[in-house]
């Protein structure tokens, strides 16, 4: 999250980040030096370039007073750096030494290589800040301890586990924050920090805090929240002075009764504890915030310890797949369901029983909202009832498979309250490499899919005013001036990047160059009562003092127009070295671009395009031994080559389609064509065309069995299959309309691959099965749906080689099994129906014998056959559904099917 600065502090902080302004126009290291501040943190080999600056320019370096710097750098090299600060620039007064510019493949940042200070740092008399901030430091180096003049200290995401008595010596010190470390304990000596106006100690591992904080006389504001806290000393009703206490996300089960009676409290945060009780004069105080606890409870049959007592008395559910829902009770309950998503409901999160259902859908884009620049990671998840108030937020964990390395983005979960689509706060916890776990807390129950986003950064803007920076780019900041608004109103930025290498190709001109896209969005009135000052870097390889001003364009989208429009001549362009600074009223998309062409706006619109846009390659291959069954594949383009070969072994086919693009959540549908049809009614299959929906990180795979009109006895069946963009028209255009269609910027076709049918070697399988008599049979119930002789005979047909297998995973035992091969042991067809159908019959009229099939099939790796009979029982049951409500005998609650609901009726032929 972007920090937010705001009053007396909004001025200097927006000028902590310029180091390049104001430079020497002639030195050579302008883009880093500017008057008393030097910024090497956003440049590769930082320490290189601080070491050439002592040998150069000795005298201008004792100018410096603000000093950024990286720490991913080479540990030897980057001491080495240290080491020459308190020679080479003993004015320093600010000392930035963070990691966090790198991403890892999730976009979270990674931690610099930091592990310790030279001694020799604690000469650097006049340093008041000093910001050691994502790094690894497991302990605190002594040297800091030593730097007496020292008023801000930021620790925050670091391996601390402890602090140093001696830290409580810093006279001067104002502002300490140790946010995202491991500390389990506090030193006594904290308390005596007389001077401490703000302490930040969120995300660690506290389990007490020392009576000693209560020394805290000059305290203003205190954050505790995220850890493990079970009481609170009575010693914090004596921090007269503090006006901000952050608490939750704790394990309070009660807190002292002096904190009514602090005068200067303004804030109590205490949402998310175990606190059934509190002080009459905090229940109506409208400064405290208390949801998430079970306020006026009776105490459960368990012991008063939080979590080590409760956790292992709550039961734990692992449903199979064929169970649909489970029971929670107020006891509280942890939940593995069989699509491999976890649920944990603390104790007291229902007052009553309830029973949850849930579903796992395949993504449509109806069901699915994305962003221009988002990608779907996972199913979506349907958990009812849908908006149902629990008293503590419930635990969820959905499984994904992470995405590529991408900088600056970021795995959220996305879950639908009322008529919108928002994201929670998400926690990333690795099973395996390439398996994640993506953890929120529920609010309420709805649909939730998970989804990797550009680097989100928001805050909320008082009247006062704020500044915004990007975490993915920290060149880019909003400002927002006091007045701009007369309420707080919430504001969020996301920065995507564009290669260079793109731009230059899509544009044919070497030295084109863009900036970051920059997106602004707000809640509240359109409009800002004053300008809000944005500032985007320049595009790549351009600085303030070199370019050419007629080829700089400022460029505004605003949904859903269709083009950029270019603004340049709207606007005052301030520019500096490295930056530009512009000022709007209102908030959408913005992008520098530098180039020679003309119509920018209509060449930017395609660039954008490109940005979204995913390379594929579709395929389409069959299986050896059953050349009719025939598997669809959209693959991005960098994971055709290893799925071949994975494939290859049971399948064969023509190679790939070329390449063609397409965006994230685009429809497109598959039509077999000359003489080829698709064997089965599915509901994924319009008039014979199987639909599809392109998500990147997701199999968009399909199997269907094809068949044909024409005679195969005679000569193989020469066939294909065609691929077209959207959802399936009336009518499929011709493979020579296509052809025609092929390059014109809107054509539907992409690809068209051939199938071919071979030729039947004899015709005594048709006269078999004309000559095939069976018993009436329906296979199933209502509830899971019928399967008639008609759907086992396709089942039958299918099976091959594989048929024993299936068999004794359908129970069927080796005995039996010898016996049917020998008694039909010149007829493979006869093996597989005889036993099917023999397995049927013992299983007519009793419960779950269509879900042990369907079980059999997975278990034998016969995936694709599993699903086309559950393609075949939901199309039935759907149609079932629709018979009852045609005939007028629909139950009033379609949840609770009537018992005199008529028979069933013919369910869909495979």
């Amino acid at each position: 999250m972007a920090a937010a600065v705001e009053g007396p502090e909004l001025e200097a902080a927006a000028a902590a980040g310029d180091a390049s302004e104001d430079a020497d126009a002639g030195s050579r290291v302008r883009p880093f030096l500017g008057g008393n501040r030097l910024s090497l943190d956003l440049y590769p080999g930082g320490c290189q370039r601080l070491l050439h600056l002592c040998v150069q320019q000795p005298l201008q370096l004792l100018q410096v007073e603000f000093l950024r710097l990286s720490t991913h750098e080479d540990p030897q090299l980057l001491e080495a750096t240290l080491a020459q600060l308190p020679q080479s620039l003993s004015c320093l007064r600010s000392l930035v030494l963070k990691g966090g510019q790198r991403r890892d493949t999730l976009g979270a940042c990674l931690r610099g290589a930091l592990t310790t200070l030279p001694a020799g740092l604690s000469g650097l008399a006049h340093l008041a800040h000093l910001d050691l901030s994502f790094n690894s430091l497991e302990t605190l180096p002594a040297c800091v301890l030593r730097m007496r003049g020292l008023g801000a200290l930021l620790l925050s995401h670091n391996c601390l586990s402890e602090l140093p008595e001696a830290l409580g010596a810093l006279p001067a010190l104002t502002f300490l924050a140790v946010t995202h470390n491991r500390l389990q304990t506090l030193p006594p000596a904290l308390g005596a920090l007389s001077t401490l106006q703000r302490l930040d100690l969120s995300q660690n591992l506290l389990d007490t805090l020392p009576p000693e904080i209560g020394g805290l006389g000059s305290l203003l504001e205190l954050n505790l929240a995220s850890n493990r806290l079970q009481s609170l000393p009575a010693s914090l009703a004596g921090l007269r002075s503090l006006r901000l206490l952050v608490l939750h996300s704790n394990l309070l089960a009660s807190v002292p009764a002096g904190l009514a009676r602090l005068p200067l409290l303004t804030r109590l945060d205490l949402r998310d504890n175990q606190l059934r009780d509190l002080p009459p004069e905090l229940l109506d105080a409208p400064f405290v915030r208390l949801q998430g606890n079970p306020l006026g409870e009776a105490s459960p049959d368990v012991p008063s310890s939080p979590v080590a007592a409760l956790i292992p008395e709550m039961p734990r559910l692992f449903l199979t797949s064929d169970l649909d829902s489970f029971p929670v009770t107020p006891r509280g309950c942890s939940v593995t369901l069989a699509c491999g998503v976890r649920l944990q409901f603390p104790a007291g999160a229902t007052a009553t029983p309830i029973t949850i259902r849930y579903r796992l859908l395949l993504p449509e884009p109806g069901l699915v909202p994305l962003g221009p620049h988002d990608a779907l990671l996972s199913h979506v998840l349907e958990l009812q009832p849908h908006g149902v108030a629990f008293q503590q937020d419930v635990g969820l964990w959905l499984l994904f498979t992470p995405p590529r390395a991408r900088r600056c983005r970021e795995v959220v979960v996305r879950t639908r309250n009322d008529n919108s689509w928002g994201d929670l706060e998400t926690h990333l916890e690795e099973e395996a490499p390439q398996r994640l776990w993506a953890h929120c807390q529920a609010p309420h129950f709805s649909w939730f899919l998970v989804v990797s986003r550009p680097v989100s950064n928001a805050c909320l803007v008082p009247p006062e005013g704020t500044l915004l920076c990007s975490s993915g780019h920290p060149g880019v900041k909003v400002i927002f001036p006091p007045g701009a608004t007369e309420e707080p109103r919430r504001v969020s930025m996301q920065v995507v990047r564009m290669a260079g290498r793109e731009l230059q190709a899509l544009l044919g001109e070497p030295e084109a160059a863009v900036s970051p896209l920059l997106c602004l969005s707000q809640s509240g009135p359109p409009s800002f009562l004053r300008p809000v000052t944005v500032q985007l870097p320049l595009p790549s390889g351009i600085t303030g003092l070199s370019l050419d001003r007629s080829r700089l364009h400022l460029l505004y989208w605003a949904p859903p127009a269709v083009t950029w429009d270019d603004i340049t001549a709207q606007v005052v362009l301030e520019l500096t070295h490295l930056y530009a600074r512009f000022q709007v009223t209102h908030f959408s998309w913005y992008w520098l671009w530098y180039t020679t062409k003309n119509c920018v706006g209509g060449l930017a619109r395609k660039a954008w395009e490109r940005l979204r846009l995913h390379r594929v390659n579709l395929i389409a291959l069959q299986r050896r031994r059953d050349p009719e069954q025939v598997l669809l594949q959209c693959l991005p383009r960098n994971k055709v080559d290893a799925t071949l070969r994975r494939l290859l072994e049971r399948y064969r086919g023509p190679e790939p389609s070329d390449t063609v693009e397409m965006f994230e959540g685009e429809e497109f549908f598959a039509a077999f064509e000359r003489g080829i049809d698709v064997d089965a009614d599915r509901p994924d299959c319009v008039e014979g065309r199987i639909c599809f929906v392109f998500y990147s990180h997701l199999k968009n795979v399909k199997e269907v069995y094809v068949t044909t009109t024409l005679d195969r006895e005679a000569q193989a069946v020469r066939g294909q299959v065609s691929f077209y963009r959207g959802t399936v028209p009336v009518q499929v255009p011709e493979e020579a309309e296509a052809a025609r269609q092929r390059k014109g910027a809107d054509a539907l076709w992409m690809a068209t691959l051939p199938i071919k049918l071979p030729r039947l070697r004899s015709s005594e399988e048709p006269r078999r099965r004309a000559g095939l008599s069976l018993a009436p049979l329906n296979l199933g119930d209502a509830e899971t749906g019928f399967l008639t002789q008609s759907n086992l005979l396709s089942v039958a047909g299918r099976l091959g080689p594989d048929w024993p297998t299936v068999a004794l995973h359908l129970g069927v035992s080796y005995r039996e099994l010898q016996r049917i091969r020998h008694e039909f042991r010149d007829d493979l067809d006869g093996q597989i129906r005889h036993m099917l159908f023999s397995w049927a019959e013992r299983q007519a009229g009793q419960p779950g014998a269509v879900g042990l099939l369907v079980q059999a099939l997975e278990q034998s790796d016969r995936q694709d056959v599993a699903e086309e009979v559950r393609a075949v029982l939901e199309l039935g049951c759907r149609k079932y559904q629709d018979g009852i409500r045609r005939t007028g005998l629909a139950p009033k609650d379609p949840a609770l099917p009537g018992s005199s609901a008529p028979q069933p009726p013919e369910p869909a032929q495979a």
